[in-house]
Order: C-alpha cells, then sequence, then structure tokens
C-alpha cells in the first residue's frame, strides 16, 4: 500500500475533525471490538425509536420510554460532524462508558456510527475511511443501505470492513472483518444492477421509490454511489447533500451520463488502485462535487 494513500486517510476533514477532542479519542481504547461496543452504547438509532419500537422491551439501548416525546428521533442533521456527536455526549455526560443513561444518549443513523469511529481511528493515526454501500440481511433476502468504516491494518497489511453501528447484533458475519460477499459498496451495487446482475427489487433503502427510476437504475443507487465517492475523498458528505447535476435532471440520465457514472464505479471497485484518477476526477469534474439539498439549491 503506498504511503501517501495510507497519509491521505489518516487525514481529517470538517466531519472527521475532532478538534479539542482529538486528546480525548487517543485516549480511548485500541481495541477495535472495544471501541466499537463502547460507542454503540452512546447512541441510539432512531429505527429503534420509530412508533412501537419505543416499547419492545428490547434494554440493550435502556428503557427508551425515558427519553422525552419532544426530542427527535433522528438527531442526523443536529450532529452531522464526528466533533458535534462527541461534544453532545460529552455536554450530557462526561463519562464516556457503557452505563450512559438512554436519556443522554444521541440518536443517529449508520452514517453517524461510521463516520464517529472512523474519525477516533484518524486521531490515533490510524488510516480509516467511511463507506457508503449495501449489507446483506439473510432474513429478508434483500441488501439494505449501509454505512460503514473501513481501516488499514498495518499489522495485517490490509483495509478491513467494521459495522459499529451493527456490532452488537445477531449477525451471520463478524461485523469487526465482514467479509467481502456481506457489504456491497455503492459502485458494487451500482454496476451490478447497470449489467442486471442484481434486480432494484433486491435493494431496499429507506428512500427508496419504485415509481421514481429510469429504466436502468433508481436515484438512490446515484446518490450512494454519490455518497461513497465523496467518502473516498474524504469528505463524508450527509444524506441531505447530494449532486445538484443529477437532481436537476430528476435523475433521468442520457447514455453519456451513465458511461461516466460506469467509469467512475468501475475505479471505485478498486480505490486504492486507481486512487490517484480518482483524484483527478475529484478535483476536474465539478458535476460531481457541487452539492444541492438542505438550505442549497
Amino acid at each position: 500500500m503506498k504511503e501517501e494513500i495510507l497519509d491521505f486517510y489518516k487525514q481529517t476533514s470538517l466531519y472527521t475533525d475532532l478538534g479539542l477532542y482529538k486528546d480525548f479519542a487517543v485516549n480511548l481504547s485500541n481495541d477495535i471490538k472495544e471501541l466499537c461496543y463502547l460507542q454503540r452504547k452512546q447512541i441510539i438509532h432512531p429505527i429503534n425509536l420509530i412508533g412501537e419500537n419505543r416499547f419492545d422491551g428490547n434494554t440493550f439501548f435502556g428503557d427508551k420510554t425515558k427519553i422525552p416525546y419532544t426530542r427527535l428521533n433522528n438527531e442526523d442533521d443536529i450532529f452531522p460532524t464526528a466533533l458535534s456527536m462527541l461534544a453532545e455526549l460529552i455536554r450530557k455526560d462526561n463519562n464516556y462508558t457503557e452505563n450512559r443513561k438512554v436519556e443522554d444518549k444521541i440518536h443517529i443513523t449508520c452514517r453517524g456510527q461510521a463516520l464517529l469511529l472512523a474519525s477516533i481511528l484518524k486521531a490515533k493515526e490510524i488510516p480509516a475511511r467511511v463507506r457508503s454501500g449495501f449489507t446483506f440481511f439473510q432474513n429478508d433476502m434483500v441488501y439494505h443501505d449501509h454505512w460503514i468504516t473501513e481501516y488499514y491494518s498495518k499489522k495485517e497489511k490490509r483495509w478491513i470492513l467494521v459495522d459499529a453501528d451493527m456490532c452488537c447484533n445477531d449477525l451471520t458475519f463478524n461485523p469487526y472483518d465482514i467479509p467481502e460477499d456481506c457489504f456491497l459498496s455503492a459502485a458494487q451495487a451500482y454496476l451490478k444492477i447497470r449489467n442486471h446482475i442484481l434486480k432494484p427489487h433486491e435493494v431496499y433503502s429507506v428512500e427508496f421509490d419504485y415509481n421514481a427510476r429510469d429504466k436502468y437504475i433508481i436515484p438512490t443507487i446515484i446518490k450512494a454511489l454519490m455518497y461513497d465517492f465523496h467518502c473516498l475523498m474524504n469528505d463524508e458528505i450527509i444524506y441531505l447533500h447530494y449532486p445538484k447535476y443529477f437532481e436537476e435532471k430528476k435523475y433521468i440520465l442520457d447514455e453519456d451520463d451513465y458511461k461516466e457514472l460506469d467509469y467512475l464505479a468501475n475505479l471505485m471497485l478498486e480505490p486504492n488502485n486507481n486512487f490517484e484518477e480518482l483524484r483527478k476526477i475529484w478535483n476536474t469534474n465539478e458535476k460531481f462535487r457541487i452539492l444541492c439539498g438542505g438550505l442549497n439549491h
């Protein structure tokens, strides 16, 4: 692995920089399992607060009925950066332990979990990056949109996929070293659908809309591809932001658009081998970088 690539992924972005909390992160455990478990105990995924899920009797997070209804179920847009997440957790309780009260936890999705773990690893000078893609669940036989963390193990001399968000779930695979067939990167999902290897109904997203797709691909897959491209470039944008170019076209793309995306996706299949070309596209193709969504128009 080239040192320049490892050095790049040690760098922080406005989303992963921990500022004055860097030393706090450095002093956390160096064991990836302990890091993930401890982090999971600070955060409740919003899906666990929706409807009857608040009363399901699952005590892993604590008594969820103690959470005031005046709090948002989803706080991703309040805490879009790792710094904001960590600052809020410490503001509520400066004891960053597994015994955090349920009302002192934050409500963040998988993106936030992946982002916070990557930030902590970067603080420890470990190359890390957030990845957007799809995880396979055997119980319903589809791939669900998901964000995880990827870090470089100097000891094993390889990149390892790890899932802080689901590390305590009953999974059929190891969340601390996810097999390649259990997580599809956004590029893999895009190309599998594009080449008719994977059917759209085999991929699920919370924003999935069967009526909002063209003859080849659904907008969700294109957004995931853009999320992952930005993540690979150390720019871990939030769900509400996506390239303005595609939004203005309402995701009705011509063949030249698809050829560009095909080329990008194929490069993203091997981001380390194609790092220089990906950086070149990042620095020269503005259509992938000018964002809309939220307050951006």
